[in-house]
């Protein structure tokens, strides 16, 4: 994987800045795109934008791509399938064109409102009605806004701790922890017995508001979070609250040596940390096993999953999850064979193509078997028990919001802001929106 972070193959928030996309690809009939289903017999080309641009999924996509145009000789699926950071730059430069490609890649979230309040994305509700009940409501919540739905999911993934067995044997610990105070008490023994307990990118930003949101999300629970987008006031209690929380964990200097410099995907990164067996957990999506082979070494049996653990007394469940996947946007330009090919990769059968690679994690229900993975099992066991789900923060927000709640917890990991600062300085944020 080429300098992968969150956003790189399954899913991630630096790509939140993007706002739009670039015009249609050629197309020569009819693109009104009212319609569920392919249109005339007339020649149409559906542009389509995507960030798998590596194999295992570029291989899967070309070959749906050529299964597709066989049953549909007079429609041309045009792949564009790039890196992230290209197409965050691609899409970027072209937004003054005021379109988007007719397929292109989404994390849904913040930026996909926005995208749609600027007209860029078609509402495709009627147009999957038949069969949107196919999909996973979860995966498909982070495309939906205001009870309309404007992408659809091809993945779906959560944040959780990926730990080293030998190493929780060494220190002592029989089994994950459950709870906060357990959590704390194990990276107390880790330290006893020399070891790092924890690997953190800190110059990343990214991985650390894992952290907080998940802290925020046990100690007040998911609907205050989506209360705070709608009042753009994040100055809860219960938020600053969860800071102090953090603020527990980095007192114990449970951080390899280093970490406030550390990239997230480098040879001495925080991937690269647990690969190495330098530190015991990683607080990361479910890409992780694959950037710490891609880094390092790859521990094999020797790597375990957890869910981030409940807070006593929190308003939260240990059974919701937090973080998110990828989908398709369709473009406002879009004509009716770029959502007959949604429809056609969606099909449960050639959405296992994707899932048995390892590189997506299931959106489309009955699709599970596809499994065969040790690790992404772990995940997908965790995920089919979530009693709920929230979004990445810095997607789930607008760009601007997502940006301060990764540059706060950064300060306050580092020690330079309060719990009280992170949320008024998100709060700041909010209201400048």
């Amino acid at each position: 994987m080429k300098s992968f972070n969150r956003r790189s193959v399954v899913t991630m928030a630096a790509a939140a800045l993007l706002l739009a996309g670039c015009g249609g690809g050629g197309q020569e009939s009819n693109n009104a795109g009212s319609g569920g289903g392919a249109s005339s017999g007339g020649k149409v080309t559906v542009e389509w934008w995507t960030i798998h641009n590596i194999d295992p999924m570029l291989g899967v996509w070309n070959g749906l791509v050529k299964d597709y145009q066989a049953k549909h000789p007079n429609v041309t699926i045009k792949v564009n399938a790039m890196n992230v950071e290209n197409f965050k730059s691609k899409l970027t430069t072209v937004t003054q064109s005021g379109k988007a490609p007719h397929l292109f890649h989404t994390w849904g979230g913040g930026v996909l409102a926005q995208q749609v309040e600027a007209g860029l994305v078609k509402d495709i509700t009627s147009d999957i009605s038949s069969w949107s009940d196919t999909l996973s409501p979860v995966a498909l919540s982070a495309y939906q806004i205001d009870g309309k739905t404007y992408g659809v999911p091809h993945d779906l993934g959560m944040v959780g701790f990926w730990y080293n067995k030998k190493l929780f044997a060494k220190a002592g610990i029989d089994a994950p922890p459950a709870t906060w105070t357990e959590f704390l008490d194990a990276v107390k023994k880790l330290k006893a017995a020399g070891i790092a307990p924890i690997a953190l990118a800190g110059k990343a930003k990214w991985p650390g508001h894992y952290y907080w949101a998940y802290l925020a999300m046990r100690v007040a629970g998911l609907d205050a979070l989506k209360q705070a987008a709608e009042t753009k006031s994040f100055e809860n209690p219960d938020f600053v609250t969860a800071g102090q929380k953090l603020k527990e964990l980095t007192a114990l200097e449970p951080f390899q040596p280093g970490f406030l410099g550390a990239d997230y995907d480098k040879p001495d990164g925080q991937a690269a940390t647990i690969g190495n067996g330098k530190a015991a957990m990683e607080l990361m999506g479910q890409w992780a096993p694959s950037v710490q082979r891609d880094t390092s070494k790859d521990l094999g049996e020797d790597l375990g999953f957890f869910p981030f653990p409940a807070v006593e007394g929190g308003k939260g469940s240990a059974t919701e999850a937090f973080g998110g996947g990828g989908g398709v946007a369709v473009g406002a330009d879009a004509p009716p064979e770029a959502i007959d090919f949604l429809k056609f990769i969606s099909e449960p059968d050639n959405h296992r193509k994707g899932v048995k690679t390892g590189a997506i994690f299931p959106a489309v229900k009955g699709t599970e078997d596809a499994v065969t993975d040790r690790h992404a099992k772990l995940v997908t066991e965790s995920l089919n028990k979530a009693t709920g789900y929230q979004l990445y923060l810095d997607q789930a927000y607008p760009p601007a919001v997502g940006q301060q709640v990764n540059d706060s917890v950064a300060e306050l990991i580092a020690g330079s802001k309060t719990p009280e600062q992170v949320v008024a300085d998100i709060t700041t944020a909010a209201k400048s929106e």
